[in-house]
């Protein structure tokens, strides 16, 4: 029994190699956005709430960037493997163009609709005083942050094409200075250290924006000074010109792509919505155990990743169906592992985390349950993450699209919608029935996964 879920050394070794990058880049990551959002939860709790309901809206925008570059991305991996640096050239204008378009209409509807936006989850019960600060802090943040939409845009046209033609250190190297520039200019702008002014949730949006344009400068950088090994960037920007058919190949792959990460992105902005209709309280505490859960995550998701990429490898080289069904038992179960044991890191860790914020003995509480519910589902939702991946390496792109954004509109936003506008539920049993619905998750998967029918080699 043991033998079916664990691996010999050679196994994990092979694990690891992939692995181990991808949790030390999304663990310095996340790692510094935790104290990033410490340091503004240290201004005070209607500043971090507002902070929190504009990085929601934001966090939709991101994925729509990312997903309308992933299906040109597809044909820039291609296009690099057969040398074609004409190909690579047009996809990379597609990802410039279509990217520099979602860029200016986030900016447009940000401007346009950004306070009624932030008041959709000002609608439970508190003190109008305190919405009413909450919807400032709110407006104030996402002013400043609107100058970030365009670096990140481009700054992810520049990545994406790099990483797809082999060059993955330099995205890498960008983002962990970008980070870290962050930190220090957070800690500098939003307390006024070195006799810079007290900025507040300007300084925190400052600060970010003013790190994108250096991961930008860099990553951008790095692609216009280094020709030779990006043979593509040359005479990119001489014209915009995609050929036709290539222009209509690219968007019926993208198309999905980019309608799933935009489903899956606004659900979850839905779901938060519905359970900030609770009260006012829901929002810090959401910022804050999120927070944490983003950070005991990193390993389980890079995990998820890590299979995607291994499962991928074995079924484009062809070995037996025998072979590929125990490789990937055993990466399920090591991504079930790390969610166990990450998660009960996090339920030991739930009282004092909260401390850490400038915040009322009420949000704390109330992060705290929620923080223990969130360590709880953690090994399911590793398990639904490892099951996703292994169903995109074989080329399932319409059944992961039914298992991803799908499930969440046709179960999750349902049951958060009826629940939250037409019981009295408190939000601690809201959120628990909510996180349960990924058992039902958990169950579609293992059954896809048994059947078999992603066990496909695309390169025949």
């Amino acid at each position: 029994m043991l033998r079916k879920f664990i691996g010999d050394r050679a196994f994990y070794r092979r694990v690891l190699l992939v692995a181990v990058p991808i949790i030390i880049q999304n663990g310095i990551t996340n790692f510094v956005s935790l104290l990033d959002n410490i340091m503004v939860g240290q201004v005070g709790t209607l500043e971090m709430s507002g902070v929190s309901i504009v990085n929601q809206l934001l966090f939709v925008f991101n994925l729509c960037v990312f997903g309308a570059s992933s299906g040109a991305g597809i044909f820039t991996a291609q296009f690099h493997g057969s040398q074609d640096h004409n190909g690579v050239r047009h996809t990379f204008r597609f990802k410039f163009l279509i990217c520099g378009i979602l860029a200016m209409a986030g900016i447009g509807i940000f401007a346009w609709s950004g306070r009624d936006l932030i008041g959709l989850y000002l609608t439970g019960e508190g003190d109008p005083a305190e919405v009413a600060r909450v919807l400032d802090c709110g407006l104030d943040y996402l002013a400043v942050m609107a100058w970030g939409l365009v670096p990140f845009a481009l700054c992810n046209t520049y990545s994406s094409t790099l990483r797809e033609t082999g060059q993955t250190l330099v995205p890498m190297a960008g983002g962990i200075a970008a980070v870290f520039i962050n930190l220090i200019l957070n800690y500098i702008l939003i307390f006024g250290h070195f006799g810079a002014p007290a900025l507040g949730v300007r300084g925190a949006a400052l600060a970010t924006v003013i790190s994108r344009y250096a991961e930008l400068a860099i990553v951008g950088g790095w692609t216009h000074l280094n020709p030779g090994k990006n043979p593509y960037i040359r005479g990119a920007f001489r014209s915009l010109a995609i050929p036709g058919r290539l222009l209509k190949a690219i968007a019926i792959k993208g198309l999905p792509l980019l309608v799933n990460e935009f489903l899956w992105a606004s659900g979850m902005a839905i779901l938060n919505q519905c359970y900030s209709t609770c009260g006012l309280d829901v929002v810090p505490a959401s910022n804050i155990s999120g927070t944490i859960y983003n950070l005991a995550s990193v390993v389980f998701l890079s995990m998820g990743n890590s299979v995607g990429i291994l499962m991928g490898q074995m079924l484009g080289a062809g070995q037996p169906e025998s072979e590929i069904r125990d490789s990937n038992t055993k990466l399920i179960a090591l991504s079930v592992t790390s969610g166990v044991v990450f998660g009960g890191l996090m339920a030991l860790v739930s009282g004092l985390f909260p401390m850490l914020y400038n915040t009322t003995d009420a949000v704390r509480a109330l992060a705290t349950q929620l923080i223990l519910v969130s360590a709880v589902m953690m090994p399911f939702n590793s398990y639904t993450n490892a099951a996703y991946f292994t169903l995109r390496s074989g080329g399932q792109t319409l059944v992961t699209f039914l298992f991803d954004s799908c499930f969440v509109w046709g179960c999750c936003v349902p049951v958060a919608f009826m629940l939250s506008r037409f019981t009295a539920l408190p939000i601690l049993p809201l959120y628990i029935i909510c996180q349960s619905l990924e058992l039902i998750k958990c169950a579609i998967g293992y059954f896809m996964i048994r059947k078999g029918t992603w066990i496909q080699n695309l390169t025949k």
